[in-house]
């Protein structure tokens, strides 16, 4: 497990590259994204359920100006995005489908945080050969094994969930020493989720350990050593069930890490990206 030193000192989100918006519709729901264009490789940025489109700050420009075309979009019932009908509620994986080729994007870097990356495996079962990378973080983790969630009462209890999500999602690090970077975090919040409530995860393929180990496009897992979502021994024991992955742990961050310890996370995914480029992919199993 590579660990990466801690960030402490911070600034605002920078100017960001620009950017075409656009609305697609996906099985009766229109989906909110942007996309900075251009030729480079595509980068898609899947948020975790406290946040939309919008959380990137810190990224977007960077993965631009490092000559990257950087895609987000706003998951159903999330910022700029409709909910959809509960008679037609597609899988976040068959969504990102259709945004792809929509955009005429053929292989990606696909970044999944949290609950974002819960749609990853589903992704990478269904579509293998469009996957560059994939980068899975701070997520409670779904492998199919019944023994990885029995800890799940201990792990995540109601308290825990009764938190407000910047006490439980920001680490105390970050809220003693940058509480400007929290007010902003907690604003995004704020109106990134226009449906409050979790609906079920749906999902295209069943996600079984023997389908996430024949995943072959290159893996990167990662946590925050302070997220109470998915701490550090959750992440080794995840990660078992990837074939080869690498495996960061992010000093002094929690849930956040792409917010609280940006510099090393976009250091992180900028390395990762240039060690798989589009000439150099792996099989794929599909």
């Amino acid at each position: 497990m590579r660990v990466m030193t801690a960030q402490t000192t911070w600034a605002a989100t920078p100017e960001q590259a620009p950017a075409e918006e656009g609305r697609l519709n996906v099985g009766g729901a229109r989906i909110w994204y942007w996309d900075t264009g251009g030729a480079g490789e595509p980068v898609v940025l899947a948020h975790p359920f406290s946040g939309s489109a919008l959380i990137w700050g810190y990224q977007q420009p960077v993965l631009a100006a490092a000559g990257y075309r950087v895609i987000a979009w706003s998951r159903r019932g999330h910022y700029g995005s409709d909910a959809g009908s509960g008679q037609n509620p597609g899988t976040a994986a068959g969504d990102l489908y259709q945004l792809i080729e929509h955009l005429g994007i053929d292989k990606m870097h696909l970044v999944g945080l949290a609950a974002g990356a819960d749609l990853v495996p589903d992704f990478a079962i269904s579509w293998p050969r469009r996957l560059l990378s994939m980068t899975l973080g701070c997520t409670i983790g779904n492998p199919g094994d019944p023994a990885y969630r029995a800890s799940e009462a201990a792990l995540l209890p109601q308290e825990l969930r009764n938190l407000p999500r910047w006490m439980s999602e920001l680490s105390a690090s970050y809220r003693a020493a940058y509480p400007q970077g929290v007010a902003k975090w907690r604003e995004l919040e704020a109106i990134s989720r226009t449906r409050k409530e979790r609906t079920p995860a749906l999902t295209a393929n069943e996600i079984t350990p023997q389908r996430i180990a024949r995943i072959n496009a290159p893996a990167l897992l990662f946590t925050g050593d302070a997220d109470l979502y998915m701490p550090p021994s959750r992440l080794r024991a995840y990660a078992a069930y990837w074939t080869n992955p690498e495996v960061v742990l992010f000093t002094e961050a929690g849930h956040a890490v792409y917010w609280e310890q940006y510099m090393a996370f976009n250091t992180v995914l900028l390395d990762f990206f240039r060690r798989h480029p589009a000439g150099n992919r792996p099989r794929c199993s599909a």
